[in-house]
């Protein structure tokens, strides 16, 4: 009979493993259950942020891609240029004030090395014009950008930049 009671004792015991089996499989549940929550929030956090990076990429590309323009630099040139024409047997005079836009001081200073070279240039292309053309505002214009190709060639070929920006007439006198 020992024998009866010997199986008769294992049961209580097994009891026991039961209640261990279901703490086990509510810990398994919670487990899971807190990770499929994580994932969830995980995967929407993903998925939303994502729609904005492109923008944000983006918009750090273009400023990346332009870069940041420096404020303009004005370089008087003193004094003002006179040349003479000999138009229809008169004598006539052309008075011109002019200014270098720059972004780059230390570049516009480079080029103020080479300032008889560029005041030559102009001498000679202001001369050179017909002064009929220049009493009309888009003879003018021509002329300003005339000047600011022939200064912007001297700048590349002299400092390797293009230096000035633009050739502005500050005051423009024909007589």
């Amino acid at each position: 009979m020992a024998k009866k009671e010997a199986p008769q004792t294992p049961p209580p015991a097994g009891d026991a493993p039961a209640g261990k089996g279901k703490l086990k499989l509510i810990i398994i549940v919670v487990v899971a259950l807190l990770l499929a929550v994580g994932a969830s929030v995980g995967g929407t956090w993903f998925f939303l942020s994502r729609g904005d990076k492109p923008k944000e990429e983006a918009h750090a590309a273009a400023e990346s891609a332009a870069p940041v323009k420096q404020p303009a630099i004005y370089e008087q040139l003193a004094p003002a240029f006179v040349v003479n024409f000999n138009h229809k047997g008169r004598q006539r005079y052309m008075q011109v004030s002019v200014a270098l836009m720059a972004r780059d001081q230390a570049a516009l200073d480079a080029l103020k090395v080479h300032m008889p070279v560029l005041r030559n240039r102009l001498v000679m292309l202001f001369s050179s014009q017909d002064f009929e053309a220049m009493m009309t505002p888009v003879g003018k214009e021509m002329l300003r950008q005339q000047a600011t190709a022939s200064v912007q060639e001297l700048a590349e070929k002299e400092t390797g930049k293009l230096t000035v920006e633009q050739v502005l007439f500050t005051n423009f006198v024909l007589q």
